[in-house]
């Protein structure tokens, strides 16, 4: 069980995810994909978990490390938690140890390891990358280039959003619905905004071969993350990436989706700066800003979704909190023609409304 510190906004600081050790990591060998996206995407990173083990340290070198290590992140205390609720030095420690498992060959330093230990990076590059999590509070997710999310591991990358826990939600949303409708089980899907393809794999899962996902997203970078992620899972012949903004690269399906999902940047403007470091210094503006109340996105996707959905096509979309969702409820059922039924308010997994679904007549 890995109990992880996820950098948010008005999210709970602390999440249980599930952390999957050695052999249980999903290595899938890498294939070649249909995507449209391979030639504009930009090629990410390597996860340090799928990196083979090239470099070398002796024991007293590595533990020499791994004290400095722990010695820095202890001097943290409760500063950051003070400073803007980030990380106190007991999950420093824990992010440390989850470090020393995807660099080192066994997952482990042991005193009874008499040899040299192959790594996954250099000893330098590790004591470089510390000192970015403690010194510039980079996420932890981009120092080992991976997030735990589901039961995926999802390459993620500086410049994409990291996929945090409440945005399972909407996958359950769609497990929900499309379990007794085979219309929407076997239909066309939207994930609008993807990053990672957290959300268009997770769908993915559940539709297998029956229906298909297209999956959006306006960055270069987010759109490379968002193959490698959907090749190394092989679902690579259900998903397709389009690199695009919003609705622009669908107009060949418009009136033709069963469902459209997204996780929009959704945070009023000027409350970015106010913001968890990790978030605010680190992950990119364009996936966070929503304009002056936070708004701009939801609306826009949800005017397109009046006509990118056929009659019957579900939409479910993350917002900021019970503020939005009242807002985005209002909008459909006032201002939005009679085109929306069955509105819903959800709660996220803290019991607060963060989900609003709804129906294409």
């Amino acid at each position: 069980m890995r109990v992880s510190f996820i950098i948010g906004y008005g999210v709970p600081k602390f999440s249980i995810l599930l952390r999957p050790h050695g052999s249980c990591y999903l290595c899938r060998p890498m294939c070649s994909s249909s995507t449209s996206a391979l030639t504009t995407s930009q090629k990410p990173r390597t996860s340090l978990f799928l990196r083979p083990p090239t470099h070398s340290a002796t024991l007293s070198d590595l533990q020499k490390w791994q004290n400095w290590a722990k010695n820095l992140a202890s001097s943290v205390g409760s500063t950051f938690v003070d400073l803007d609720n980030g990380p106190d030095s007991t999950l420093l420690r824990r992010e440390l140890k989850w470090l020393v498992e995807d660099v080192t060959e066994d997952g482990s330093i042991s005193a009874e390891q008499q040899r040299n230990i192959r790594l996954r990076v250099s000893l330098e590059e590790l004591y470089k990358l510390w000192k970015q999590r403690i010194e510039e509070r980079r996420p932890f997710q981009y120092i080992v280039g991976c997030e735990h999310w589901r039961d995926l591991v999802l390459c993620v990358e500086e410049g994409v959003l990291i996929p945090r826990p409440e945005t399972e939600k909407l996958v359950d949303l769609v497990a929900d619905v499309v379990s007794d409708n085979q219309g929407l089980r076997e239909g066309l899907w939207a994930d609008m905004g993807t990053g990672t393809g957290a959300i268009a794999i997770g769908i993915g899962m559940i539709l297998r071969s029956y229906g298909r996902i297209i999956a959006t997203d306006l960055s270069p970078l987010a759109v490379g993350v968002a193959t490698f992620n959907v090749q190394r899972h092989g679902l690579q012949d259900v998903i397709e990436i389009r690199q695009g903004s919003w609705f622009e690269p669908l107009k060949d399906v418009e009136g033709k989706l069963a469902g459209i999902v997204s996780n929009p940047p959704y945070i009023p403007s000027d409350h970015i700066s106010g913001l968890q470091a990790e978030v605010g210094r680190h992950e990119p503006k364009m996936a966070l800003d929503g304009g002056v109340n936070g708004m701009n996105d939801l609306l826009h996707l949800c005017k397109g979704a009046a006509s990118m959905l056929k009659p019957g096509g579900f939409l479910a979309f993350e917002t900021n909190g019970e503020k939005q969702c009242k807002h985005l409820v209002e909008y459909m059922e006032t201002n939005a023609g009679g085109i929306f039924c069955d509105v819903n308010l959800v709660p996220d997994f803290a019991g607060v409304h963060r989900f609003v679904t709804a129906f294409h007549k």
